[in-house]
């Protein structure tokens, strides 16, 4: 009897012996059929980012935009998606499409000159600018009844005001979003941001080294003021701080 105990053992473990190496090679094999992972396609590994040397260059930004100094910590401009469904459809008609890094360069743009804009219209109409403060006539602009720039959006919305100023920026928006339309198409080879706006002729009979130190400068001062606006208003709206210039 214990001869037969022993040999069913033995018949076992070579049993087991035999089929370990198939295993192996079946778990080899799903190791090497993994898929690419998305990341390989989003960074250029032979390089590294400019602006942070410790992280790998991101794929589109190659230094040839102007104002591209390598910062995108998130590689946000890398992720490949076609943004032209969000000026119209999709199903209305097929489109080339919009790029992810045109529609974030559109959008930096857009957000920086809204930017200065407004940082400069907060601190004028606080008077910062000279000593008398900045506004619309009219006695409901006034500093009696608005005394500041933090209180002016929750007066605005009881007078009514902010009604107009929400269809004012409504028709500026749809205005802007029709060529984005032709670029979606193909129709329109127009760089991100270019409305040829030039009231002052700025770029008048310039060379594109001027032009693009100008593209430049806007580029910077942009996002410059991004951090400024945000800086003033979070300064304005804090819990005893002084809602007036220069608010500390």
């Amino acid at each position: 009897m214990k001869t037969f105990t022993a040999a069913i053992t033995a018949l076992l473990a070579s049993t087991a012996t035999a089929f370990a190496p198939a295993a192996t090679t079946q778990a080899s094999s799903q190791m090497c059929a993994t898929p690419e992972r998305m990341w390989d396609s989003m960074v250029d590994k032979t390089e590294r980012s400019k602006a942070v040397p410790f992280l790998p260059r991101p794929i589109n930004l190659d230094g040839s935009m102007v104002g591209d100094f390598g910062f995108d910590p998130f590689y946000l401009s890398s992720i490949p998606k076609n943004f032209a469904g969000f000026i119209q459809p999709p199903q209305w008609e097929e489109v080339e499409g919009i790029s992810t890094l045109y529609w974030m360069r559109e959008a930096e743009l857009k957000h920086g000159r809204v930017a200065m804009m407004a940082w400069t219209g907060w601190l004028a109409a606080d008077g910062a600018f000279g000593p008398t403060p900045l506004r619309f006539p009219g006695s409901i602009y006034s500093v009696e009844n608005i005394p500041d720039s933090f209180s002016a959006h929750d007066t605005m919305v009881q007078q009514g005001s902010m009604g107009f100023m929400l269809t004012a920026a409504f028709l500026i928006e749809i205005s802007c979003g029709a060529v984005l339309v032709q670029v979606a198409k193909g129709e329109s080879d127009r760089e991100a941001g270019d409305f040829k706006l030039d009231p002052l002729r700025f770029l008048v009979d310039k060379t594109k080294e001027e032009v693009d130190l100008m593209k430049l400068k806007e580029l910077q001062n942009g996002r410059l003021a991004m951090l400024a606006f945000s800086g003033v208003a979070t300064q304005a709206a804090l819990e005893g701080g002084n809602h007036a210039f220069p608010y500390f």
